[in-house]
């Protein structure tokens, strides 16, 4: 399988893909939790990779979307973000993203944000370095101060016409007019019936196509740019992080293990353990927002 043609799924053995062409089997770690130690290691890092998912975005009021409390009216997740659905009922999906869109315009970064994007500032007027990969979708990291950030699943905040192609930055509240006042994931709200004509268009000279959002949806491939980037940055860190990921959307999943397989050190940081928890070093259970600050906050031996 190639680089390009890796797929959003919520669950796989394994994948092939390039030069990730190996299968690695599963190792049991001792993984401890450690805080002392884990910022003895973290204070010796010169390139940290930080794997970031919905968790770290739930002190923001931004639903994870999935387990308990997971849905939008009576629908997953699954059920919405697929090509097919917004074939089938683009309206529907528009006001399930809008829906999203303005979540996460009215949220602000939590202090899980706030730490990564410090530790990034902080780390580079010493040399270091430190790459944000997400699944997440909110842009809450760039708002938080990020500047490295790679964005796996897309974002919210960028529309791509099905006509032409053309991907545009967007931040218009609402979206169009006639999605003002949509999109309440109360089961009892019924469905808008907007017509496709009056959802997004695409505002390129002589186009006016449909526009969807710019993310990725379940069943679609993930940008091969953007995976090359993350495999060289996984090929090159000293230390990864992996942080409100329930690990077991792919390829995300794997980027953890992957790093653990080298014999590198991973740390989770998760309210529970996850599928991968005992493949890596370190795991610190609770709610990030918590745990991460004290675990990047400056180390006594830095120079600052």
């Amino acid at each position: 399988m190639l680089i390009s043609q890796f797929i959003l799924r919520t669950a796989a053995p394994h994948f092939r893909c390039g030069r990730w062409t190996r299968v690695h089997t599963p190792v049991t770690c001792r993984t401890n939790s450690d805080m002392a130690k884990f910022r003895e290691i973290f204070s010796k890092a010169k390139h940290i990779a930080i794997i970031t998912g919905a968790g770290v975005s739930a002190e923001s009021g931004i639903p994870t979307f999935r387990g308990a409390g997971g849905h939008w009216r009576a629908w997953k997740t699954q059920d919405l973000a697929t090509p097919e659905s917004f074939s089938r009922n683009p309206s529907r999906v528009w006001e399930f993203f809008h829906y999203r869109r303005e979540l996460a315009l009215n949220a602000q970064p939590s202090a899980a944000h706030h730490a990564i994007a410090e530790c990034e500032a902080r780390l580079s007027k010493q040399g270091r370095s430190v790459v944000v990969i997400t699944q997440n979708i909110d842009e809450l990291h760039h708002r938080a101060g990020s500047k490295h950030v790679l964005e796996l699943h897309g974002n919210l905040f960028k529309t791509r016409c099905v006509s032409c192609g053309d991907v545009e930055n967007n931040h218009k509240s609402p979206i169009c007019p006639a999605l003002e006042g949509k999109g309440s994931p109360d089961p009892a709200v019924s469905d808008a019936p907007i017509s496709v004509t009056d959802l997004p268009r695409c505002d390129e000279k002589g186009c006016d196509g449909l526009l969807r959002p710019h993310v990725i949806w379940f069943g679609e491939t993930l940008d091969c740019h953007i995976l090359t980037k993350v495999e060289k940055e996984l090929d090159t860190c000293d230390l990864c992080l992996v942080v409100g990921t329930s690990s077991v959307v792919y390829p995300a999943a794997m980027f953890g293990p992957q790093v653990a397989s080298r014999g590198i050190p991973v740390a989770e940081f998760n309210t529970q353990t996850t599928p991968n928890t005992t493949r890596f070093m370190f795991h610190f259970q609770g709610p990030c927002v918590k745990t991460l600050p004290i675990a990047l906050a400056r180390h006594e031996s830095e120079i600052i």
